[in-house]
C-alpha cells in the first residue's frame, strides 16, 4: 500500500473510502478480488466469498445471542408482572389496616424472595401489629433526618444505603444488608427491601415495577384514615 501512495499520490485510507463508494469495483476486476489477502485469525488466507460468510455466520451468531438475552428478560418480566399482579390483588383482599400490613410484609417476603422487609409508617394505631419489619413514626419524615433527601426526591432509591439510613431501618441486622431499596409510599411513610446480595439492587436497575409496587401500597394504606 506504500508503494501505491508513492506511485499514484494515493494512501490506504482513500483507497478504503473509494472502494466503500463503489461495492461493485471488485466484481469489475475479478482478477483483483482473487488476488486479496484477507485477514484471518487462524489457518491460511481465503477467498473474499469465504470471508464474507464467516463475517455473516458471527453476525448472526451475535444476533442470536442478543435475541436469546431479550427473550429470557421478557420472561423474566412477564413473571415479575404476574408478582406484582398477584401482591396488588392480595392488597385489595385485605380487610383491615392490620391484615393489610401483614399482606405486604408476607408477599415481599414469601413471593419475591426478599431478605429483609422494613415497613415505616407516619402514624401510630393500636391495630398494627407488634412486628420487627414495621416501624411507627407518628412524628412523619421530620424525625426521620437521614432521609430528608430520599422524601423530597419521592423515588425510588436501589443500592448501598450509608450506615445512619441502615441503623434506622434494619437496627441489628443492618451489617446483614449488603444492597436495598427504597420506595416511598405517598405521604403514608416509607418501604425498604433489604438484600444479603451485594448486587441484588444496584442504582443502574430499572424501577417501573418497583414504582408499581409502591404506588399499590400507598393506595392499599390509603383506605384506612391515620
Amino acid at each position: 500500500m506504500s508503494e501505491l501512495s508513492i506511485r499514484e499520490g494515493l494512501d490506504a485510507m482513500e483507497v478504503a473510502s473509494y472502494l466503500r463508494r463503489h461495492p461493485e469495483f471488485l466484481g469489475e476486476f475479478p482478477d483483483i478480488a482473487l488476488a486479496l489477502v484477507l485477514p484471518r485469525e487462524h489457518g491460511p488466507a481465503s477467498s473474499l466469498a469465504s470471508y464474507q460468510l464467516d463475517v455473516l455466520r458471527d453476525k448472526n451468531r451475535e444476533l442470536n445471542r442478543r435475541l436469546h438475552e431479550l427473550i429470557e428478560i421478557a420472561h423474566e418480566n412477564e413473571q415479575l408482572m404476574v408478582r406484582v399482579h398477584t401482591f396488588t390483588l392480595a392488597l385489595m383482599r385485605a380487610g383491615s389496616l392490620s391484615a393489610t400490613v401483614r399482606a405486604i410484609a408476607a408477599a415481599l417476603t414469601e413471593d419475591f424472595h426478599t431478605d429483609l422487609v422494613r415497613l415505616v409508617l407516619f402514624r401510630r394505631d393500636p391495630e398494627l401489629p407488634a412486628a420487627p419489619w414495621l416501624i411507627a413514626e407518628p412524628e412523619g419524615a421530620a424525625a426521620m433526618p437521614a432521609f430528608e433527601e430520599f422524601f423530597k426526591r419521592a423515588e425510588p432509591l436501589c443500592g448501598r444505603l450509608q450506615e445512619d439510613k441502615l441503623d434506622a431501618l434494619f437496627g441489628a441486622e443492618a451489617a446483614e444488608v449488603e444492597s436495598a431499596v427504597l420506595l416511598p409510599i405517598g405521604n403514608a411513610g416509607l418501604l425498604a427491601i433489604g438484600s444479603h446480595e451485594a448486587n441484588r439492587f444496584h442504582p443502574g436497575m430499572g424501577t417501573v415495577f418497583l414504582k408499581l409496587i409502591g404506588e399499590a401500597v400507598a393506595t392499599a394504606l390509603g383506605r384506612f384514615r391515620a
